[in-house]
């Protein structure tokens, strides 16, 4: 739960309540939150997100989640390559 009566990105996305024990709620609270939860939805699922925060140790979720995230939408801008052409880019760029 992120603060007084509201909630995070993700059950926001899932129209659902928004609970203190919310395993989404630290990593998804911010402005676009419910945009990239959209996107890890469509990419991962919810439930396999949640069951693989909750198998990682706390202090690994921010940065699991920040991945997922990014894997994500990258994957939704190109559902071929996904992250893997925003790499190709950059190493053509210091070529």
């Amino acid at each position: 739960m992120t603060g007084l009566g509201s909630s995070c990105g993700a059950c926001k996305f899932l129209r659902r309540k928004c609970t203190s024990e919310c395993v989404f709620a630290p990593y998804f609270c911010y402005d676009q939150a419910a945009n990239h939860f959209a996107a890890v939805h469509k990419v991962f699922g919810a439930s396999n997100v949640s069951k693989l925060l909750l198998h990682l140790p706390v202090q690994m979720r921010s940065d699991a989640a920040v991945t997922i995230s990014y894997e994500a939408l990258a994957r939704i801008r190109d559902p071929i390559y996904g992250c893997v052409a925003h790499i190709f880019a950059l190493q053509e760029q210091s070529k």
